[in-house]
């Protein structure tokens, strides 16, 4: 049930922009009202339902419970909207012998980069075109659904060790070849060209058609057009670009939507953070003060004081979600050897002595029991003591919001990679137990 909607939401989400309008798409069909971070917080009331984004790349939503949030605290949700990949940069086109034409980029995040190698590729993500306020220039967001691009590799003849491991340069070998110049209009920019054209193709009625001139910049990036999709014998698996960690996010939203028409005990968050994969430390990031002063805001507009926000957070519990690493049966040696979580096992939590994650016994006995309230089975991993992990988004958090929670999220292989695989039954099981977190009674 909520595989085959994931799938769709992946498909429809190659960038974190996108990501986060499909998510306040739902929102608002479920009777969320969106709030202007500029304007003045409403008072609220039990039930009321609102969300509030950042920069275009992160949303926060807020469902307020019938218990007050100084008095009860709040059940947050936290996952990120970004993925490793590739971003174009600014006068990107290169001309190359026989008219052909390739785009500059750089890389944003861990990606594989190998696995970027001889696939469909297109572009999305935002375009900023001229107002006449200085100020606040028009946002636009962009999908071209086509491919457009493509990271070839060189043949074998000219690499013969390219089998033994080849060292890959960033800025030589993983530029995408767009095409031929063939007219005048492209010999004036391929890509503004490109990106007019799909601007204008998907305007508003009545809205002025784009030209290059009305472009001041964009935030566009590299994207696999190769739809989401199950495969095994059982269609029991998922290959998919952007699994971590927007497998997590679609999670979240479904759960948070789940029973929307009735009011909470206490009130639920959903906090869908950016630029996880470069490290938080952005004003929509997860090193931001921006979530702390939005629940500030909504205790004030409960009438509450800083106390009351202060109280609200020792009541509160905060689920990180950003996937887990599976078990790999060609890598075995790669795992811990008694806490490796398997592909369809449940939902992980995930721990480690340096602290870069924020589970510890305490906050992992609540997931588990949660779990088991849900009727979920659940895992645990922990590095192999010779092998450096990742952090995520839970220690970061509390460098501002110092909330007690866990660390979790689904087994996935080959995290990182332009497709990752997942489990369908995984996201079934994470999903219910997200639902269980939000309006379970404990």
């Amino acid at each position: 049930m909520y595989t085959e909607k994931l799938l769709a939401f992946l498909d429809a989400s190659p960038v974190n922009f996108l990501a986060v309008k499909n998510v306040c798409d739902t929102l608002d069909k479920s009777g969320y009202i969106r709030v202007d971070a500029k304007d003045r917080m409403p008072a609220v009331k039990p039930g009321d339902k609102l969300y509030v984004t950042k920069n275009d790349s992160a949303v926060f939503a807020f469902h307020i419970g019938s218990q007050n949030i100084g008095d009860a605290g709040f059940r947050m949700i936290c996952a990120h909207s970004d993925s490793p990949t590739f971003r174009i940069k600014p006068n990107a086109e290169i001309r190359c012998e026989g008219g052909m034409v390739k785009l500059n980029t750089e890389l944003y995040g861990g990606a594989i980069m190998s696995t970027w190698f001889d696939r469909p590729l297109s572009l999305a993500g935002r375009v900023i075109l001229r107002t006449s306020n200085p100020l606040s220039p028009e946002t636009r967001l962009l999908h071209i659904k086509r491919p457009l691009l493509q990271i070839s590799n060189l043949a074998i003849h000219f690499n013969r060790l390219v089998n033994d491991g080849v060292k890959l340069s960033k800025q030589k070998d993983m530029l995408p070849i767009m095409g031929f110049v063939n007219d005048e209009l492209e010999r004036d920019g391929m890509l503004m060209k490109a990106v007019c054209d799909e601007l204008n193709a998907t305007r508003r009625d009545g809205a002025p058609m784009v030209e290059p001139t009305d472009i001041l910049d964009f935030d566009l990036y590299l994207y696999d057009t190769t739809p989401a999709c199950l495969f095994g014998m059982h269609n029991e698996l998922i290959s998919a670009g952007r699994l971590d960690d927007l497998s997590m996010v679609h999670a979240g939203m479904e759960a948070l939507v789940s029973s929307c028409d009735t009011v909470p005990e206490v009130t639920k968050v959903l906090a869908v953070f950016d630029n996880e994969e470069t490290g938080s430390q952005t004003k929509q990031g997860a090193g931001s003060p921006f979530l702390m002063s939005l629940i500030e805001r909504l205790v004030s507009a409960q009438g509450g004081t800083a106390e009351d926000m202060y109280r609200a957070v020792e009541h509160a519990f905060m689920i990180s979600a950003d996937n887990a690493h599976a078990w790999h049966p060609n890598y075995s040696e790669k795992y811990d050897p008694t806490n490796h979580p398997v592909l369809g096992g449940g939902p992980v939590i995930k721990f480690n002595a340096s602290q870069k994650y924020a589970s510890d016994a305490v906050s992992a006995a609540v997931f588990q029991q949660i779990c088991e309230h849900a009727g979920v089975p659940c895992q645990r991993f922990v590095n192999h003591s010779d092998v450096a992990g990742g952090s995520t988004l839970g220690n970061i958090l509390a460098s501002s919001l110092p909330l007690r929670g866990v660390d979790m999220g689904n087994p996935v292989l080959a995290m990182h990679s332009v497709r990752e695989t997942g489990s369908a039954a995984d996201h079934e099981y994470c999903t219910v137990a997200f639902m269980e977190f939000y309006n379970g009674k404990m």
